[in-house]
């Protein structure tokens, strides 16, 4: 049995959905390692998300933002978290709607991810900074 860990720090992106699947595979090369196993990706902020979905066209990714704008607006008068801006209490319930993490199979050295699937950085402050990833392989 395979076990290894390691954090991934993700550039500075803007509010919105980022196909995130190319930079975190080109910062794991020890997934060539594993012919069978599982990749577990689990972002390290209470601000942000990862999922999977859509990895070709990308007004879903654009769709998914509007979307969430409308379901959690800012500055909704009910909101008592306040002081670190109007955007930071949507961000936490964003958050926590799409989830802070992907588990996905291993076959043959590669992510076992479907056609059009890919994994997206959910970054829900507008000026969100750069994001920590811990990335756990496990296999044979």
């Amino acid at each position: 049995m395979y076990c290894f860990q390691k954090r991934l720090r993700l550039p500075a992106l803007s509010r919105g959905f980022h196909l995130i699947t190319d930079l975190l595979v080109a910062e794991l090369p020890e997934l060539e390692q594993l012919q069978v196993g599982t990749a577990h990706f689990f972002i390290q902020h209470t601000s942000a998300s990862l999922s999977l979905n859509e990895n070709a066209d990308p007004t879903v990714r654009a769709d998914f933002e509007q979307f969430f704008r409308r379901l959690v607006p800012e500055n909704a008068p009910y909101f008592q978290h306040t002081q670190e801006g109007p955007d930071d209490m949507p961000a936490h319930l964003k958050a926590s709607l799409l989830g802070h993490a992907v588990s996905i199979p291993i076959s043959r050295g590669e992510l076992l991810l479907g056609t059009w699937q890919g994994i997206y950085l959910g970054e829900h402050r507008i000026h969100g900074g750069r994001r920590w990833v811990v990335a756990t392989l496990m296999g044979s």
